[in-house]
């Protein structure tokens, strides 16, 4: 176990406690920036896929896992996100301007629904955040001279500097924007979580009467956190729209909510870690079973292809699996695994015993 002596009180707030942490994330990214020159193609692809998943997952994950809060409409927001960037990018606008505009837009489009959604918790909430989703795909549909309505929209090529990002034409381009782009948020994530802001999301998690019993202004937190949280799901969809190119309200259906909320429950819920965890596992595992059904059927001889849903069956298990037998996610699951050898021989089975963690004063309400 490495221990880390800490000399002043700048090094207990410092986002990395040493330079072993630093040097880590360092040779993390340089891998993830050199991946166009070792992977090909397709699998860049999935790699573009999985990062847009985790900067959706991060917008999501600030709403759920650190200020207690759940919606099942989310998809709505990353469709305000596209539709809003590439409309404004067909109507002139550069993309380094449209881009954070449209995450502008879903964030202050989110924060005005949530004066009054707030006020609501639990099954409540997450039904209203399901209605919300309804409307704005109606008024995608009714607001057809916009944004298309059923026929959809296609997604301008983001040019840079002259540097083109398209995702078809230079794919190993778009991959660093949207590598840049997660990292950005990442880091500025990490440091919201340590500012009074971050701590008065994280208060109204463990126990409303308790930040209320300390100042919190309760229904201000909870807007501003939703408004925050829309606005970085709204970042994802305009990426989104770009990585796909042409799109329509189908694309941003309820199943994209769905999967959002697994990709933060499943991956570790309240860890900004867990939010990668969960987007490889969302876009991974599903092409992991069809290479695996493709591979049996040429070697043994076995079609399962002709099953309806079997993919999506065999994927519903596994994710079932995970919320019954390590609720903690997959980086509470690496916590556990790492825990055990820094404290091996010393470790007991029971180390991680789960506990009651709210208040009695919340348990009656």
């Amino acid at each position: 176990m490495r221990v880390v002596f800490k000399t002043s009180y700048d090094k207990d707030i410092d986002l990395h406690p040493d330079w072993w942490d630093r040097g880590k994330i360092a040779v993390l990214l340089a891998l993830m920036a050199m991946l166009p020159f070792l992977v090909g193609e397709y699998y860049l692809a999935e790699a573009t896929n999985t990062l847009i998943w985790a900067l959706a997952g991060m917008g999501l994950m600030v709403l759920v896992g650190h200020s207690g809060q759940v919606s099942l409409g989310h998809a709505a927001f990353m469709a305000i996100g596209a539709y809003v960037d590439a409309g404004l990018m067909t109507a002139g606008v550069p993309w380094i301007i449209a881009f954070p505009l449209a995450g502008l837009a879903a964030g202050c489009f989110g924060a005005v629904v949530a004066i009054p959604a707030v006020r609501m918790s639990g099954i409540y909430l997450a039904i209203a955040t399901l209605a919300l989703f309804v409307i704005v795909e109606e008024m995608i549909i009714i607001l057809e001279p916009l944004t298309g309505g059923v026929g959809g929209m296609f997604a301008p090529s983001i040019t840079l500097f002259g540097i083109d990002f398209d995702r078809y034409a230079s794919l190993s381009n778009f991959y660093w924007l949207v590598l840049v782009v997660v990292a950005l948020v990442t880091w500025a994530y990490a440091n919201l979580l340590r500012s009074p802001t971050g701590r008065s999301f994280l208060a109204v998690r463990d126990s409303e009467v308790s930040a209320r019993a300390l100042g919190i202004n309760v229904t201000r937190t909870k807007a501003l956190v939703f408004g925050l949280s829309c606005g970085v799901t709204g970042l994802a969809g305009a990426l989104m729209g770009h990585f796909i190119s042409f799109f329509n309200y189908e694309l941003f259906s309820i199943f994209i909510s769905i999967n959002l909320l697994l990709v933060v429950t499943i991956g570790g819920l309240g860890f900004i870690q867990g939010v990668f965890f969960g987007a490889i596992l969302i876009t991974a595992v599903p092409q992991l079973i069809a290479i695996l059904r493709d591979g049996l059927n040429a070697t043994v001889g076995i079609d399962l292809g002709s099953v309806p849903g079997l993919d999506t069956v065999i994927f519903a298990v596994i994710l079932v699996g995970f919320i019954i037998y390590e609720p903690t996610g997959l980086y509470g699951r690496w916590l556990k695994i790492r825990a055990y050898f820094q404290l091996f021989p010393l470790a007991r089975r029971d180390m991680f015993r789960r506990q009651k963690t709210y208040l009695k004063t919340e348990r009656m309400r």
